[in-house]
C-alpha cells in the first residue's frame, strides 16, 4: 500500500515541503532512499523501539521509503515522526485519508517521546503557503509555529498522541497565539537603561548617533571604563522592531535552534556578544550543514565584538563582505544559502597592549611603537567600515557619586525614532536603504550636499588625517544623521565638524 506523508527541510532561512512516499509490499527489507544523511538512516531503530513502548512496531514486510525531491538531501533528525506515521498508515495501523492534509515534524526518543526541532517557524510558513490543514510537532515548538496564522498547529508529546490523533481516539488542542498581542506585550521591554550610567555624555551622544544613522561604532578606552556597559545598553534606543523584522529575526533564530520553548516571538533587537575565540565559520556561518553564524543571529539587531584586537585577523577579515551587502553567501559545491546579515557593529578595545594610553592618571608603560602594532591587529580596511570612533575615558568619582538622574533609554530611543522617520521618508523610493549608514554613493551625493566652508574643513581633515575615500563617505553619512538628529535639512559645518572627531582611530593621528 502506498502512503504519502509530509515534512519538510530547512534551506537558508526558508523551508522545502518533503514528500514521504511509503510503499509496503510483500517481502523482505528496509529500504530508505532520496538522499537521507546517517542521522534519517538511523532513524528505523528510533522508530522501532518507539513504536514498541505502545504495542506497535514495523511491519516485517518489504518496505520502501522515498523521500522526494529526491535530489535534494535531507539532514537531521526531524523526519523520524513522519516516517513512523507514514509506515502505520501503510501498514494500515492508522487510517491513511487524514495523513497527508498535515506537515509533521519531530524526532523520536527510544522511550516514544517527541523531541524538538530546529526550524518550525520556516516550515509553518511554508505549511500555510501550500494550503496544508495543520502542522504536528514536538510540544516545545508548538508557539513558536503558532505565531503562522490561518494553520493549525498541534504540539505533542509522545508519537501515541499522534497515533490516537489520526485513529480519533483523541482530539488535539490546537496552539493559538495571538501575535499581535505577543508582539505589543514585549515591545518595550528591557532590563537595561541609559540612565544607569554615570557620566559619559559625549559616548552616549555617538551611541545616540550611531542608532540613529544605523552606523558601526568603535570604543577605545582603559579596562573599567564602562564600554561593555554602554554597549548593553544600545538595543534600548534603537527603534522598536516592525513586526516584518520580528518574524524575520526570529526565523533566523529558529532555524539556529535558539527559541526558547515559551517564546513565540522574538519582540526585541537582538544583542550577539561572541567570545573572541570564535572561528570565521561560527561568525559568518557555514559548516558541513550550514548554520546561521553569529552576524546573522544579530540581524536586525546589535553584534557587539568586545576586545576587537584579540579576534584572529582571519576571523576580522571575512566580516568586509557582509557589512558592506549586509547579507552573506555561503557556498558549497551543490547549492548555495544565503542568510541575511544587516547588523549595527559595535566594537570595544583597549588603546593599547596595558591598557593606559591617553589615560588621565595612569601611566602607559607601551612604546609608540607597540600601541601602533596593537592598532595594526584591526585592518585599515575594516577600521574604514566603523563609521564612529569614540574615545571613552574613566568616569571621575564625583560622577560616580551624584544622585543626579541620567538621561534615559526611553527619551533617547524617542529622538532615534524621530531621526529615523525622516530617514525612512526620504529613502522611501529605495526599499533596500532605510538608513543613513546603508546609503550608495549616488545618494551620498544627492542627500549630502555641503556648503563651500564644508567642503573646506572637509579638505582640511582629510589631508591632517590622512583619511580615505570610504572614510570621506562615512564622515558624510554621519553628519548627514547628526543633522537629522537636529532636525535641519542641510549639513551643517558644525555637523561635518562633529562627525569628523569621530575619526580618532585613522592612521595618521593615533599613537603618535
Amino acid at each position: 500500500m502506498l502512503v504519502k506523508t509530509f515534512g519538510s527541510a530547512v534551506h537558508g532561512i526558508d523551508a522545502l515541503t518533503i514528500t514521504i512516499e511509503v510503499n509496503i509490499s510483500s517481502g523482505f527489507k528496509f529500504f530508505l532512499v532520496g538522499l537521507p544523511d546517517s542521522a534519517i538512516k538511523e532513524s528505523q531503530q528510533r522508530i522501532d523501539s518507539a513504536l514498541r513502548q505502545y504495542e506497535y512496531k514495523i511491519p516485517g514486510k518489504k518496505i520502501v521509503i522515498n523521500m522526494a525531491p529526491a535530489d535534494i538531501r535531507k539532514e537531521g533528525s526531524a523526519y523520524d515522526l513522519p516516517l513512523a506515521i507514514g509506515i502505520l498508515a501503510g501498514n494500515g495501523d492508522i487510517p491513511p485519508e487524514n495523513v497527508s492534509k498535515f506537515v509533521i515534524m519531530g524526532e523520536l526518543s527510544l522511550d516514544g517521546t517527541v523531541r524538538p526541532i530546529k526550524g518550525a517557524l520556516p516550515i509553518a510558513i511554508r505549511a500555510r503557503e501550500e494550503g496544508f490543514k495543520g502542522f504536528i510537532l514536538p510540544k516545545e515548538n508548538a508557539r513558536e509555529a503558532a505565531v503562522v496564522d490561518k494553520l493549525e498547529v498541534y504540539g505533542v508529546e509522545n508519537i501515541k498522541e499522534v497515533i490516537d490523533f489520526f485513529t480519533g481516539e483523541v482530539k488535539l488542542e490546537p496552539t493559538v497565539v495571538d501575535t499581535r498581542q505577543e508582539f505589543y506585550k514585549g515591545l518595550s521591554q528591557t532590563d537595561l537603561d541609559f540612565s544607569d550610567v554615570k557620566g559619559q555624555e559625549n559616548v552616549k551622544r555617538a551611541m545616540e548617533i550611531a542608532a540613529a544613522g544605523g552606523h558601526n561604532i568603535i570604543m577605545v578606552g582603559p579596562p573599567g571604563a564602562g564600554k561593555t556597559m554602554l554597549a548593553k545598553r544600545l538595543p534600548g534606543i534603537l527603534p522598536p522592531l516592525t513586526l516584518h523584522e520580528a518574524l524575520e529575526t526570529t526565523k533566523i533564530h529558529s532555524v539556529a535552534g535558539k527559541i526558547g520553548k515559551e517564546t513565540s516571538l522574538m519582540v526585541t533587537r537582538p544583542f550577539i556578544s561572541p567570545h573572541h575565540t570564535i572561528s570565521d565559520v561560527a561568525l559568518v556561518g557555514g559548516g558541513t550543514y550550514p548554520q546561521p553564524g553569529a552576524i546573522s543571529l544579530a540581524h536586525n539587531g546589535v553584534l557587539f565584538l568586545d576586545e576587537l584586537p584579540e579576534f584572529k585577523r582571519t576571523v576580522l577579515e571575512v566580516m568586509r563582505q557582509p557589512l558592506e551587502d549586509r547579507k552573506i553567501t555561503i557556498s558549497r559545491a551543490k547549492f548555495t544559502v544565503e542568510y541575511p546579515a544587516s547588523f549595527m557593529m559595535v566594537s570595544s578595545m583597549n588603546p593599547c597592549p596595558c591598557g593606559y594610553y591617553n589615560h588621565p592618571e595612569k601611566e602607559c608603560v607601551c612604546t609608540t611603537g607597540m600601541v601602533q602594532k596593537y592598532l595594526n591587529k584591526i585592518s585599515g580596511p575594516l577600521l574604514d567600515r566603523i563609521d564612529i570612533h569614540i574615545e571613552v575615558v574613566p568616569v571621575p568619582f564625583n560622577k560616580l557619586s551624584e544622585m543626579q538622574p541620567s538621561e534615559t533609554s526611553e527619551t533617547i530611543r524617542q529622538r532615534v525614532i524621530a531621526a529615523r522617520e525622516i530617514q525612512s521618508e526620504r529613502f522611501e523610493d529605495s526599499p533596500e536603504v532605510h538608513s543613513n549608514a546603508q546609503m550608495s554613493s549616488k545618494q551620498i551625493r544627492t542627500y549630502c550636499q555641503i556648503d563651500e566652508a564644508g567642503q573646506a574643513l572637509l579638505k582640511n581633515a582629510m589631508e591632517r588625517l590622512g583619511l580615505s575615500a570610504r572614510a570621506y563617505d562615512r564622515i558624510l553619512k554621519v553628519s548627514r544623521t547628526i543633522a537629522d538628529l537636529a532636525g535641519t535639512e542641510n549639513i551643517k559645518t558644525e555637523h561635518l565638524a562633529e562627525a569628523i572627531q569621530y575619526r580618532s582611530l585613522d592612521r595618521d593621528n593615533w599613537g603618535n
